[in-house]
């Protein structure tokens, strides 16, 4: 515990690292200063500036500090009492649910939820509302290689190692992930593995300051990170460098993989990647040389259409030399958002119970169920995934009930999605600030922020941390469990949804014991004393799993599985009427919708607006001047931004971040096609053209 004028350990509040940091009471106790902690393992100390300036949002100034309902008479948002708005979104979801089912009605969740408001959320959706229809963003962020991990290795956590393991192995594959800017404290890991003598290969096609540091870079067409892992594995076939005593004795598939991957000849992959073949051949030797090495993706080959099958070829690559299930060896995911891992693994995802068990399964409805009090039957079935449902708004679902997501600027398509919010019946937002999406809302609950309430996260290793209360929230705000009890009980619910998180941390430990991501040995005690506790975690005697695969892979014969596919183009590709690919990314003083960073003067002083990066070639042929407005057209809309022309990007392809919304918003451009796995919407490329504003 603490005392009002002490320091709270607590972990920031944006990316998957969750560092560590220690929080102050300023004098007066009405906000807190951010201090290093340098004894957490993660970061030991390190931070960016999101995470050094995320106090800023605790300020009545920026946030929402009471709730707002849009009233009749002026049909504007207007202060009301919480009595009030409860009821009104009460009354707004059973209203819609009596005249039209119970599946008209949609939850939207987000992968900054604590794995408590995850857990209650996803309850709620199934007990008290009784729908199908819930998802959330976390859909947009790592779902294909979770997918992939699936499918190959029988269970999904972001890295099977802990981060410390990075420095210690030869060689890393570092693939379509920026960390230099999306998680800064990260790149240490890297830096500390080339003074290790380790070398770093980064697949990107951008010049980022990551791929910078890299002893290799290389530099595919967007799209082709499929063709790019096959032809590799083709080298590394036809190069007599395979570990054949790990594929007899720990895989299966491995024949109709390889003959996938023989058809991707070097030749071709350099005519579909642009990826020269000294460059294939370069990256194969620095990868076999030393006898451990890593795969690590990030959105760039996640967020495509062809996603799961993407991830699927750069894990057979580990496979095919034994670089999986071995000390500091094996593929892994660095997840994007706060609670990404932990946002997924506990029932707020269309298919999935607590404990990452299926929907589908019988036997996992039964357990749940047990624990809910509730007849197995009466659970609804799998739902639609994160953007189909938001497609189905207006039409088949009703009302929609979001908490802490913003998908009026974050969702492909963006401009559609829009309009498909704004023709819902109702809509009730959960949120820290008055976001683009609250800002169209019936009703909107300001809720508190991750100093002002205690909880769990789950970072990108599987290590499940304790964030601890430090200030009360402001008189207005409550907590996103607070109101889903308040809802709950105006919906007949009278028990089950309890306010104390740690209340609802002990049932989640009883309802994911025994499924695949089993936190039933940990416990608040445990975390805070051993720095967080890596699931799987059965019981309080055990130690917790840093390390998964070492004896076996989670599949039922204990065998990691191949999976053999083969390069397909992208769902658009570029024609003489949009003939260049767009790309998007983030930039390290904004994060995500930027709901939260763009209320924050030191980080838009950083990152003041979007832009439209473009090479100098591109540049010179359509008339584009530096810092001049151009306009970036898909067959989904127009987006204009100031152009920045640089020879870090190819000549083929312009880049946009996708932070800001408005004329800027990136995301108005993105192509919605799925990924036939995974659901994954094909963020990363699309056809464009580009011309002066």
């Amino acid at each position: 515990m603490h005392t009002p004028d002490s320091a709270t350990a607590t972990h920031c509040p944006y990316c998957a690292l969750q560092c560590g940091m220690n929080l102050r009471p300023e004098p007066g106790g009405a906000s807190v200063v951010v201090e290093e902690r340098a004894d957490f393992p993660v970061n030991r100390g390190a931070l960016c500036g999101k995470g050094r300036t995320a106090p800023a949002v605790l300020s009545s100034r920026v946030r929402l500090t009471g709730p707002l309902v849009r009233t009749h008479a002026t049909g504007r948002l207007e202060p009301a009492t919480w009595e009030e708005a409860l009821d009104a979104v009460a009354e707004g979801l059973a209203r819609t649910g009596r005249a039209h089912g119970p599946d008209a009605v949609g939850v939207f969740g987000g992968g900054g939820l604590t794995n408590e408001k995850a857990y209650a959320l996803g309850k709620f959706a199934r007990v008290a509302l009784r729908t199908s229809q819930i998802d959330y963003n976390g859909r947009f962020c790592m779902s294909s290689a979770a997918a992939a991990h699936q499918r190959a290795f029988g269970l999904d956590r972001g890295l099977p190692f802990p981060l410390e393991d990075i420095p210690r192995t030869g060689c890393v594959v570092l693939v379509g992930s920026n960390p230099a800017e999306t998680m800064p404290p990260a790149l240490r890991y890297l830096t500390e593995l080339k003074a290790n003598g380790g070398t770093l290969i980064v697949v990107d096609p951008r010049r980022t300051r990551t791929a910078e540091q890299a002893d290799l870079h290389l530099a595919p067409r967007p799209g082709t990170d499929l063709a790019l892992a096959l032809g590799l594995l083709h080298l590394v076939v036809a190069e007599g460098r395979t570990d054949e005593e790990f594929i007899a004795g720990r895989t299966t598939g491995w024949a109709q993989a390889r003959a996938a991957a023989m058809a991707h000849w070097p030749e071709l992959v350099e005519r579909i990647t642009g990826v020269p073949v000294p460059r294939l051949r370069e990256a194969v030797a620095l990868f076999c040389a030393p006898s451990s090495a890593m795969v690590l993706t990030a959105r760039g080959p996640e967020q495509q259409s062809k996603g799961t099958d993407t991830v699927g070829a750069w894990i057979n690559l580990c496979l095919a030399t034994g670089r999986a299930g071995r000390p500091l060896s094996g593929y892994g995911c660095l997840t994007g958002q706060g609670n990404g891992q932990g946002g997924r693994e506990h029932g707020q995802k269309a298919d999935q119970l607590p404990g990452y068990r299926k929907l589908a399964d019988p036997a996992a409805r039964a357990h749940v169920a047990g624990v809910w009090g509730v007849d197995p039957a009466s659970l609804p079935a799998p739902g639609r995934s994160a953007y189909e449902l938001l497609d189905a708004l207006g039409t088949e679902v009703k009302a929609l009930l979001l908490m802490g997501s913003n998908p009026v600027v974050s969702a492909p398509r963006a401009a559609h999605v829009e309009d498909r919010i704004r023709s819902l019946d109702f809509l009730a937002v959960a949120d820290v600030v008055l976001s683009e999406t609250a800002a169209l809302a019936d009703v909107v609950l300001p809720v508190a922020q991750w100093a002002e309430e205690t909880g769990t996260t789950t970072n990108l290793e599987g290590r499940v941390l304790l964030r601890r209360r430090a200030l009360t929230p402001p008189p207005g705000v409550r907590t996103d469990l607070e109101v889903l009890h308040g809802l709950a009980g105006r919906l007949g619910i009278e028990k089950g949804f309890p306010t104390d998180p740690e209340e609802v941390f002990e049932e989640l430990r009883r309802a994911s014991a025994g499924g695949p991501a089993d936190y039933s040995g940990i416990s608040y005690a445990r975390i805070e004393a051993e720095q967080g506790v890596f699931w799987p975690c059965p019981d309080g005697s055990h130690a917790g799993t840093p390390r998964l695969f070492l004896d076996r892979f989670a599949t039922d014969d204990g065998r990691a599985r191949f999976a053999p596919v083969s390069h397909r183009d992208a769902a658009e590709v570029p024609d003489a009427e949009y003939p260049v690919l767009l790309t998007t990314g983030r930039v390290v003083s904004q994060y995500q919708s930027g709901a939260q960073t763009r209320r924050v003067d030191e980080l838009n002083a950083a990152a003041p607006g979007p832009f439209v990066e473009i090479h100098p070639r591109l540049a010179a042929r359509i008339g584009a001047v530096e810092g001049a407005p151009l306009a970036v057209v898909s067959r989904r809309g127009r987006a204009v931004a100031p152009a920045r022309i640089t020879d870090s990007i190819r000549a083929d392809t312009v880049f946009m971040p996708f932070h800001w919304p408005g004329e800027g918003r990136a995301n108005t451009l993105t192509n919605p096609a799925l990924d036939p796995v995974s659901r994954m919407p094909e963020f990363k490329v699309c056809a464009v053209r580009v011309e002066p504003a």
